[in-house]
């Protein structure tokens, strides 16, 4: 019987089986052009109406990375400190902005959704989360390893980078080739038995 995952399994490891969350970082740095191909990559799986309301703000060093760190979670600040680019990944609550653009078949949508600011936010927070499972599989389709932390001030970090847009953060990504003892122990899987019924 054939495989029925046609992805090769090299990539299948780097995707799936073998990658793993990076608690530590080389110095090797991450371009600006592996941060574009990133983006490029993880812009094509579908959203609601294709409203794609996921969006980045990458910080590198200096007076931002240090105003960054303020924000973490104690556990969680050395790791950010030694990344060599952080991203911060967040929902657009005004995405509907673009909805003329992006699904042209319903124009009307950015008017209907601008009468409802309590469902856009729903929209792009949910829509958002899933552009970031499609984001950290893109870190690893660029050959690097990424530290996804929810353990910060999500309303401090607003507040201090996102005060002239329309961003709420969600999650902090950091970036970079794992350097030594990267990896926690991996821990267990649920087994396909206990998360899978069929009607």
């Amino acid at each position: 019987m054939s495989d029925p995952i046609t992805l090769h399994p090299d990539a299948q490891a780097q995707l799936f089986t073998d990658a793993r969350t990076a608690n530590t970082f080389t110095d090797e740095p991450v371009t600006d052009e592996q941060l574009r191909a990133i983006f490029e990559l993880a812009k094509y799986p579908p959203t609601a109406a294709n409203t794609q309301p996921l969006r980045v703000l990458f910080i590198r060093d200096g007076e931002p990375r240090q105003r960054l760190l303020t924000h973490m979670a104690e556990g969680n600040r050395a790791k950010t400190a030694s990344a060599p680019v952080v991203a911060v990944l967040a929902a657009d609550t005004d995405f509907h902005e673009f909805v003329p653009r992006v699904f042209p078949i319903r124009p009307e949508m950015r008017d209907t959704l601008a009468g409802d600011p309590a469902a856009r936010e729903q929209m792009a927070r949910f829509n958002a989360a899933l552009q970031i499972g499609y984001w950290l599989l893109a870190v690893r389709a660029a050959g690097l390893a990424a530290g996804p932390m929810a353990g910060f001030d999500h309303a401090g970090v607003d507040k201090d980078f996102f005060t002239d847009n329309s961003w709420k953060s969600l999650l902090v990504v950091n970036i970079g080739k794992p350097g030594p003892d990267a990896w926690f122990p991996r821990l267990p899987r649920l087994d396909y038995d206990d998360v899978v019924r069929h009607a």
